[in-house]
């Protein structure tokens, strides 16, 4: 079998909606975190894993509950996420306003983990995942998991600040072509469209021509339109 990484941040808390960092602080669950972690688990319901891991604290446990994968669930401790230090709870935009244009991921942080002790961490457990063949849950954090992919496929830390990763989503990481030597990103922060904050579109809109939604625009904005431009069917405004 070739090894497959099923990567899954946890369900949302009350801190990923307000956005203040979380590393070790052991938060739950919100009551919609919950309902997450259970489309998550029908995500995967087709799946079966060779092994289980989940980060020890409780949002990645719970998460790895309700979708159906605790019972042979293993705790592992490089699955925690990021230590935060002296920035623990507080916002990016709290942070920045004492030290300007601080990056987590090239500045670390103090009395936490420095971009080179993470790097490190996320390199033992891939060393050690290497070994294992199959699919493989796991069940764990937004910066650990984007420092993770990061550093399978052999970029820097740093570089992880260009992969999102929302809560509850799902990330596969696999080789290419099976070879080893060839590791990829086969899925990366897949999530129900919902979760991006789209704007919703009724199926009225969806159908209307390009021209005539422009034109309905131009109109409450309190443009003219030409009687010939627009049909005669219309008056100008």
């Amino acid at each position: 079998m070739t090894l497959r990484l099923f990567l899954m941040r946890h369900g949302e808390t009350e801190w990923s909606i307000t956005g203040q960092h979380s590393g070790h602080a052991d938060i739950p669950l919100t009551e919609n975190g919950e309902v997450q972690a259970r489309q998550l688990g029908e995500r995967i319901r087709a799946f079966s894993f060779a092994q289980v891991l989940t980060s020890p604290l409780q949002r990645a446990r719970r998460t790895c509950e309700l979708a159906g994968l605790s019972k042979h669930a293993k705790v592992d401790a490089d699955l925690i996420e990021w230590d935060n230090g002296d920035y623990e709870s507080q916002t990016p935009a709290e942070i920045l306003a004492t030290r300007p244009g601080w990056n987590v991921f090239r500045d670390g942080c103090p009395n936490g983990e420095m971009p080179a002790q993470i790097s490190d961490r996320a390199d033992r457990l891939i060393q050690r995942l290497m070994k294992l063949d199959g699919d493989v849950a796991l069940f764990a954090h937004s910066h650990l998991g984007r420092v993770l992919a990061a550093r399978w496929i052999g970029r820097s830390v740093e570089h992880a600040q260009q992969l999102l990763l929302n809560t509850a989503s799902l990330s596969i990481l696999c080789y290419e072509h099976d070879r080893v030597d060839q590791p990829a990103i086969e899925l990366w922060n897949s999530a129900p469209l919902e979760r991006f904050a789209v704007a919703e579109t009724t199926a009225t809109d969806c159908a209307a021509p390009v021209h005539e939604k422009a034109i309905q625009r131009w109109e409450n904005e309190g443009g003219e339109i030409p009687v010939a431009a627009h049909g005669s069917e219309r008056k100008t405004s």
